[in-house]
């Protein structure tokens, strides 16, 4: 879907934003770009949509080096969220959400169909927010209306520039799971940039770790926990101090509840890292004690426990 061959970004002054990358995005992935302060990831999103020329190396998008499209048709079929939503304030939230299918003459009626579809997906009433002016929304709402709005002409690939990071935690989360849920129902290809492990772990079918314009480990959310290359992987994920107790990640079974027969079952006494393990090849796990079932682990809210233990700092149980 997207391709990177040996792709760099020199400045003028000589410094390297990006050094000879290599990786492809594959179609209908969540891809999360992550790394500390100056560390290139922003530079390599902005490369696919060219609002940064790469100086060497090419960018490919279906098999197109991305110097081949019109500019303008690449953008257009490109949505893009920053964490500066950038709504025009003079301008109503329709009218927002409508600017690109309109460069692009769509008709009327179907440009109004679509801002009605997208305002009830991002669970905005239509009739109340049509007509608004983004002023009149919270913080959280014009994000969410900012995420809608790069979807409006129906892209194939969405780019999120630290979409969330200027929110409070609750409208974080919330976004988090509108954002995620999208994902399942559109099957949409997003490459998404953060500085917050938790964030990427939660939302990443995979994860870019950059360091001075170079990838240090691209992976699954259990790889980086599980298996990172090397220290900078491990302190920046923060696994190394993570000890988390089996138990803490167990749903327990409700009286009556049925539980599948094909199901992988593991004992209490497993450790956490060979859980892990086994949820990179299940969405969910059940645990036996004493040979009886007594809860289902699931593979999203055990990362969410374990992301949450990270970003604490990992030290709840030593």
């Amino acid at each position: 879907m997207i391709r990177f061959e040996h792709v760099s970004k020199q400045f003028p002054n000589g410094t390297f934003a990006v050094k000879s990358l290599d990786f492809e995005i594959k179609k209908g992935e969540f891809f999360v770009l992550i790394g500390p302060s100056g560390s290139g990831k922003t530079t390599t999103l902005k490369m696919i949509n060219r609002l940064i020329d790469l100086s060497k190396g090419r960018v490919w998008i279906n098999g197109r080096k991305i110097s081949d499209y019109d500019i303008n048709e690449l953008r257009w079929n490109i949505g893009y969220v920053l964490q500066q939503i950038a709504l025009f304030p003079h301008m109503t939230i329709a009218e927002n959400i409508a600017v690109v299918p309109e460069l692009i003459n769509w008709d009327k009626e179907k440009i109004a169909d679509r801002v009605d579809e997208l305002l009830k997906m991002a669970d905005l009433d239509p009739k109340e927010y049509r007509n608004r002016k983004p002023s009149e929304l919270s913080g959280g709402q014009q994000q969410r209306v900012g995420v809608i709005r790069a979807l409006a002409a129906d892209p194939e690939i969405i780019l999120m520039d630290e979409p969330f990071s200027a929110l409070d935690p609750f409208s974080r989360e919330k976004l988090q799971d509108d954002t995620l849920e999208i994902q399942r129902n559109l099957k949409k290809t997003i490459v998404f940039v953060t500085h917050d492990m938790q964030e990427a772990l939660k939302l990443g079918d995979r994860i870019c770790l950059m360091k001075e314009g170079e990838i240090v480990q691209i992976g699954t959310p259990h790889e980086f926990i599980t298996n990172p290359v090397n220290d900078f992987v491990r302190d920046f994920v923060g696994s190394r101090h993570l000890t988390i107790k089996l138990n803490e990640l167990i749903t327990p079974v409700q009286a009556g509840q049925e539980i599948s027969s094909d199901t992988k079952t593991i004992s209490l006494l497993t450790r956490v890292d060979e859980a892990v393990e086994y949820l990179a090849m299940f969405e969910q796990i059940s645990v036996e004690d004493n040979g009886k079932v007594i809860g289902i682990i699931h593979r999203q809210h055990a990362l969410k426990v374990m992301s949450h233990y990270l970003r604490e700092g990992g030290q709840a149980h030593e």
